[in-house]
């Protein structure tokens, strides 16, 4: 899309959001793995505006810096400015303490900031509509199942825009009405600010609603259109806990249709919690009861079995990620093996082919191509080289209390059961360790070494037999 220099993108997110009884402020509760507020950026950032204005109120500062500090991760790159609206009083006095901002601009694009639902596409065929001719204004309808509580839209006669009635104010004919305002609307600047001139504090609040702007336009002899979206899911604004929960499970059924037609099978897609972003290729098999999240890449012709935990981690082609299995910010290599119940921790790494098991951990370690750690095992601050063995109940001791030390283990090692590597400590390739060893030092390569007391035998010291 060319980008639209004379058009700035509003979004409101000053409201205290007092329905969802919760400290964290409304636009950043999050969604699929992502605040509610970054959804409506990159959506917005979709249209290339030449400016993007954020109104803050309650609790600005921690809006402005989770902002701040999180754009880039979102994909957020267009410059955004933010607006403080002091006094909370409706969504008129939002965009009007915007107006300085405005005044720069030819075009106003005016989103909530509590709708994660929202298409860029949708905004695409609005600002078209809008652009197509010498409009005022336009609000974006929706129809929707239960319109009960929405101010509705009505239209004239011709079927244009007459008034935008509150639930409050409609008579039972209004009341009928399905169509219901969106709160997404597209201005002309100067017709915009002249309206907000107008506008008087209404209602029990004495709020300053910005519907009553389209009347005004209207009344300038500016064309109001309507722009009708076929699916209201995209309008659904997040006021609870409840609405919170709903919304993760629409964007939830999009990511998994979207995976289902790229030629991801998902065994049953309405038992999976996969994020947004995450990308999985084709022929990879999803069994339920698992989470995908975060920026988790998985490629082809995968296997992961039912409840299977992954964040913010990259797995290659040809993995199987046996039940139970949870790895965060861990990358594995084609063809490896993992579970089940195996835990890879951040910052580990299996090269091609290895395999861990089941009850086994890996703390910020590599494990070598075609390696094996099957079984009771936990490998920590460890660099393992290819083909070696680790025998069930390994342990490397890398925590003194005060400092974590490394482990280095070469290629082809063969660690027999119950050994302890007190690190830091070196294993030279073609080692074997023997059984049991507790290991201090170095083992040269191709040497064995055992580091456990003679087993001594005294007969007649067993247990007591009952006569």
């Amino acid at each position: 899309m060319v980008a639209q220099k004379n058009l700035c993108v509003l979004i409101l997110a000053a409201g205290k959001g007092t329905r969802m009884k919760s400290s964290l402020p409304k636009p950043l509760h999050p969604v699929c793995g992502s605040p509610i507020i970054s959804y409506i950026l990159k959506a917005a950032q979709a249209l290339q505006p030449a400016a993007i204005g954020v109104v803050v109120g309650h609790e600005s500062n921690q809006v402005i810096d989770a902002v701040n500090a999180h754009m880039s991760a979102w994909g957020i790159t267009a410059p955004i400015v933010f607006i403080q609206q002091k006094e909370l009083t409706g969504s008129g006095s939002a965009v009007k303490a915007a107006i300085p901002l405005l005044q720069k601009f030819e075009k106003v694009l005016v989103l909530n900031g509590d709708t994660p639902l929202l298409r860029a596409a949708t905004l695409r065929q609005m600002t078209d509509c809008f652009l197509s001719g010498q409009n005022g204004a336009l609000v974006c309808g929706v129809s929707v199942p239960n319109p009960h509580g929405y101010g509705r839209i009505v239209r004239n006669e011709h079927g244009g825009f007459e008034a935008i009635v509150e639930e409050a104010d409609a008579d039972d004919a209004v009341k009928q009405i399905t169509e219901i305002n969106s709160g997404m609307y597209l201005f002309d600047s100067k017709a915009l600010q002249a309206a907000l001139s107008q506008l008087i504090p209404q209602g029990p609040k004495n709020e300053y609603y910005l519907t009553d702007t389209l009347t005004f336009i209207s009344q300038m002899n500016h064309p109001v259109l309507v722009y009708t979206v076929s699916d209201y899911t995209e309008a659904l604004g997040v006021n609870s806990k409840a609405q919170l929960a709903e919304a993760g499970q629409i964007l939830r059924a999009r990511t998994a249709a979207r995976l289902m037609d790229e030629g991801v099978t998902l065994v049953n897609p309405y038992d999976v919690y996969i994020d947004e972003q995450v990308q999985i290729g084709a022929d990879t098999v999803i069994y339920p009861g698992t989470y995908i999240l975060g920026k988790t890449v998985i490629g082809r012709n995968c296997l992961l079995e039912g409840g299977v935990y992954i964040k913010d981690s990259v797995l290659a082609d040809n993995v199987t990620v046996k039940m139970g299995t949870y790895i965060e910010e861990a990358t594995v290599e084609e063809t490896c093996q993992l579970g089940p119940y195996a835990h890879l921790r951040p910052q580990s790494v299996l090269k091609k082919g290895a395999k861990v098991g089941n009850f086994s951990e890996i703390k910020k370690s590599t494990i070598g191509e075609g390696s094996k750690v099957n079984h009771l095992s936990y490998i920590g601050d460890t660099q393992m080289g290819a083909g070696v063995n680790i025998g069930a109940g390994t342990i490397t001791c890398n925590y003194d209390g005060v400092n974590k030390h490394p482990t280095v283990i070469e290629d082809h090692v063969f660690v027999g059961s119950n050994v302890n590597f007190v690190a830091p400590v070196t294993v030279r390739q073609y080692a074997k360790i023997g059984a049991g060893s507790t290991i201090t030092k170095e083992v040269a390569a191709n040497s064995l070494g055992i580091a456990r007391a003679r087993q001594v035998v005294l007969e007649n010291k067993g247990a007591k037999k009952n006569d």
